[in-house]
């Protein structure tokens, strides 16, 4: 498992949110899913509550995202409202 966020891929400006958010350390779902999207795999992960589905997700995304491209450049999908606020939060 991967130890830091800097071993994941994720670009310096995003590890250093993360860090400034106080997150130290990925955790298990963060460590195996961010490298696979980051090489442009389609994943699905399942984990319990609280253990960082969201973040594995989200950093990817917002790595791959082009600034100043209009349109639409990433779609997220939640199965329930009361998700979808989760995430929208998040």
């Amino acid at each position: 498992m991967t130890t830091e966020f800097t071993q994941l891929g994720l670009q310096a400006q995003l590890v250093q949110t993360v860090s400034n958010l106080g997150y130290i350390t990925p955790t298990p779902i963060q460590s195996e899913i961010i490298p696979l999207m980051l090489e442009g795999h389609d994943v699905i992960g399942q984990a319990q509550t609280g253990t960082g589905k969201t973040a594995a997700f989200v950093l990817p995304i917002l790595q791959t995202l082009e600034q100043g491209q209009s349109g639409i450049q990433a779609l997220i999908l939640a199965p329930t409202r009361e998700l979808a606020m989760q995430v929208a939060k998040a």
